[in-house]
């Protein structure tokens, strides 16, 4: 099977591909809840000869495929959650899940695993060992990737190698770019409770004021990253809900902040963590109130393997084209992909799915995002040439 042959075969199912995507588009299904989408991946991954496993970790599918010689084990990820938006698309397959979106390109993935499944059972007497590809529920927060860790996808066959890909709208369609190391950031989830004493809005000085407490706490916290994290690193602090009072005339009993932290180096993480809980006790100290830090780890940093890079590098260049091929992209988003690829040597790459001249360039989790379809074929042709060629 010649590498055109690959590009080739891919392109001859984009009617397929976008028929798959849309109709998940307007099916679209919460974390955990994916139950249609399964249901409609594991069909079709059995009638195409496929050993499927279904319910893993809730709603996740499993496929998997024996080539014709022993060999290595090859796993492709593809996730399957939408999110709680409301869409402001007007096309044809907007969502008719009042206030569910696939807002991130998961309906595009699971299009672009079942291609993958297609094309490798076409190659199947090609296959120098096992695909094995993974559906997963609940990237969107829901610990999907760890629950499904849990539930043993890396076990039975264990794989040696871990694909995965996410369509990327910061980047033209056609684009693909794999780059070695850190691609995306650690995440955690924090939580923090300003602790006052309520009383009249006409009489503040009989009372702990938590929202000015709070109020200089969230610009305590704009100096952690700026004064206290080397120029020469890379983190991100953000305070995304500020929730206290209900009434014009009360000073509330509290006031509750939450936020996320994003990191890539975990000794950066636990600074960013112990200064954090600095500013926020002492600065709530300094007003007379008090305040608590919690944080959750959520994920860990997405870190490619360079071996397998240079290798998915490689089979992309031979199926689109080096001159496509780019390196370098890194986020700051995360990703829950961390917990394969910090089991098994992995490569997590993007595919460039903008079209700004179609007005197909809204950014992620956007209730108008939307790609070019024209990244499907070109999707399912790297993937399965990196199948191929890493294992």
């Amino acid at each position: 099977m010649t590498q055109i042959d690959i590009r080739m075969d891919a392109n001859s199912l984009r009617g397929q591909l976008v028929a798959w995507r849309r109709d998940f588009h307007r099916h679209p299904e919460l974390a955990l809840q994916e139950h249609r989408s399964a249901g409609i991946i594991a069909e079709e991954l059995r009638g195409l000869g496929y050993e499927v496993e279904t319910e893993v970790a809730d709603t996740g599918v499993v496929g998997l495929l024996q080539g014709s010689e022993s060999g290595p084990v090859v796993m492709a990820r593809f996730d399957m959650d939408a999110l709680a938006v409301l869409e402001e698309n007007e096309t044809d397959y907007a969502s008719e899940n009042q206030g569910v979106m696939h807002a991130c390109g998961h309906d595009g993935h699971m299009a672009i695993g079942l291609g993958v499944a297609t094309l490798m059972a076409r190659y199947r007497e090609r296959l120098p060992g096992t695909v094995k590809l993974v559906f997963q529920p609940g990237e969107e927060g829901a610990r999907g990737a760890p629950l499904m860790v849990e539930a043993g996808v890396l076990e039975n066959p264990r794989p040696d190698v871990v694909l995965a890909a996410h369509i990327w709208n910061e980047l033209p369609v056609g684009t693909v770019d794999v780059t070695s190391g850190g691609v995306m950031a650690a995440a955690d989830k924090w939580v923090c409770r300003v602790q006052g004493r309520g009383g009249h809005g006409a009489m503040p000085h009989l009372a702990v004021d938590p929202i000015v407490a709070a109020s200089h706490i969230v610009t305590g916290l704009q100096t952690v990253v700026s004064r206290c994290v080397s120029p020469l690193e890379t983190a991100v602090v953000t305070v995304g809900s500020f929730r206290g009072g209900d009434a014009f005339n009360v000073i509330p009993d509290y006031v509750d902040l939450s936020g996320t932290i994003r990191t890539y180096d975990e000794h950066v993480r636990g600074d960013v963590v112990r200064r954090m809980r600095q500013v926020i006790e002492q600065v709530a100290a300094a007003h007379g109130a008090s305040a608590d830090l919690q944080v959750e780890h959520l994920t860990p940093a997405v870190v490619n393997d360079p071996e397998v890079v240079r290798r998915v590098r490689a089979a992309a260049e031979a199926v689109v084209g080096a001159e496509v091929v780019t390196s370098g992209q890194r986020t700051m988003g995360s990703e829950d992909a961390a917990y394969f690829t910090r089991e098994v040597p992995g490569c997590y790459f993007f595919l460039g799915s903008a079209k700004p001249e179609k007005g197909l360039d809204a950014p992620h989790h956007n209730p108008r995002f939307d790609f070019d379809e024209d990244v499907l074929p070109a999707g399912v042709a790297v993937i399965t040439a990196a199948i191929l060629d890493t294992g």
